[in-house]
């Protein structure tokens, strides 16, 4: 068997469970995985980038994929006029006196010589500068946060549609990598997993606490939508006179339609995607980033700037895990910052890329429907399978009680054993790296 039938094989078994699930349970339930494995696939393809082409250990993934869906609340929502006038003009004041504090820092490192002089001159101006900045900062988010703050207390966004968030999340997401990279990717493998996770959690951390940006944990709900409100389809004559011809019931038909919608926008993206990541992946570029990978020094030693490389694949596959948070957050129709958990989604999107096969883009989209797929209905297969087992058992049996509750457990159980498994019996994933 041929790559290209075995591959095609590979990806048609996912679609026919996605297929299964539509009949035997529900078709909302099938599209619903089908939009999500779309996200992911693009996730693990934003991760590929960074590790399958350029040896990059980056688990930091969920703090740029926040940051993208913090791009669609500051793109979409309204922009609360009271909270700009009570403090909007302080807080930006205050931000632009930080920025200004650190470009003086740097100033006094570049232009002094090494010594105690510039040293103080540094700690000087960092410590006058951010006491100044909390003094115009601290008023100002106060008088944000008390307007209303059931409903807002925060500075809103731009009123803008919700699709121009998807490339604005791409753009924050790649200003705050190009600010990492420039810090952190001088760090040996483990060093660098340990810096980006700990960044990722800093991400995550000021999203929950500073409710004058996104309300913080209290949640900003009822976001801007590319697709029509289901309700909407259901009161138009039109779409209910068409699909009670079809047979269907309208609620049900207004709910497929709308998932219908994201699931062409996110194969659009994904498409996109993929055809720049392939483009990359054969071109003089790409094979020059394989080059450093496989063998830093003897890239170095041809003249190729390692560091600067290194920080180009991450700023573009950290773009690319934005734009997928900006389209998830669209999808959920809400930002809900306590749901952005670091080691446990960074640990499923890795166990995307493993799986597919780093290094290979198609690799990487098998991985992120396949693991998306399994991490969904896992659990009730395993609930099934325990009834199954059980069911020969006296009620309040110990053993039954037990078997049943383990039922909870088996996603990461099947998680764990699927990297195993593929570890052992295929090392460079189902679709390897040519």
């Amino acid at each position: 068997m041929n790559d290209t039938l075995r591959n095609t094989g590979l990806f048609a078994i996912v679609g026919v469970m996605i297929l299964i699930t539509g009949f035997s349970q529900s078709w909302n339930s099938a599209l619903l995985i089908l939009n999500m494995g779309l996200i992911s696939a693009i996730m693990a393809l934003g991760v590929n980038l960074q590790w399958g082409f350029a040896g990059l250990f980056n688990v930091g993934v969920m703090g740029f994929v926040a940051l993208g869906g913090l791009a669609a609340v500051l793109i979409s929502t309204a922009p609360v006029d009271e909270a700009w006038a009570a403090g909007g003009l302080g807080v930006v004041t205050a931000l632009v006196m930080g920025a200004a504090t650190i470009a003086g820092a740097v100033l006094i490192m570049a232009k002094m010589a090494p010594g105690r002089l510039r040293t103080l001159a540094v700690l000087a101006m960092l410590i006058v500068g951010f006491f100044l900045y909390r003094a115009v900062f601290d008023p100002a988010v106060q008088a944000i946060e008390a307007i209303n703050p059931a409903q807002a207390g925060n500075i809103g966004g731009l009123g803008l549609p919700i699709l121009l968030a998807w490339p604005v999340g791409g753009l924050l997401a790649a200003g705050a990598a190009w600010v990492i990279g420039k810090t952190a990717l001088g760090l040996r493998s483990d060093y660098l997993a340990i810096a980006t996770l700990g960044i990722a959690e800093i991400i995550i951390a000021v999203l929950k606490n500073e409710d004058w940006l996104a309300r913080g944990v209290k949640n900003v709900i009822g976001l801007d939508r590319p697709v029509p409100y289901e309700v909407d389809l259901q009161n138009d004559p039109g779409f209910v006179e068409t699909v009670t011809g079809l047979g269907m019931d309208p609620v049900t038909a207004s709910s497929l339609y709308v998932k219908l919608g994201y699931s062409l926008l996110f194969t659009s993206v994904l498409i996109i995607l993929l055809v720049g990541a392939q483009l990359a992946l054969n071109s003089p570029w790409g094979r020059m980033m394989r080059a450093i990978r496989d063998n830093e020094v003897a890239a170095e030693a041809m003249g190729k700037d390692v560091t600067a490389r290194h920080l180009q694949v991450f700023i573009l596959g950290s773009a690319i895990c934005g734009i997928a948070g900006a389209m998830m957050t669209t999808l959920d129709g809400q930002l809900t910052p306590g749901t952005y958990q670091p080691l446990r989604f960074t640990f499923l999107v890795w166990v995307m890329v493993i799986v597919g096969g780093s290094g290979n883009n198609f690799g990487a989209v098998l991985g992120g429907f396949l693991i998306w797929f399994l991490w969904v209905q896992v659990e009730p297969m395993g609930l099934f399978l325990m009834q199954t087992i059980t069911a020969g058992m006296a009620d309040g049996s110990w053993l039954k009680e037990h078997l049943m509750d383990s039922a909870a457990h088996m996603r990461l159980l099947t998680m764990g054993l699927i990297l195993l498994l593929v570890l052992r019996f295929s090392p460079r994933g189902l679709i390897p790296e040519k």
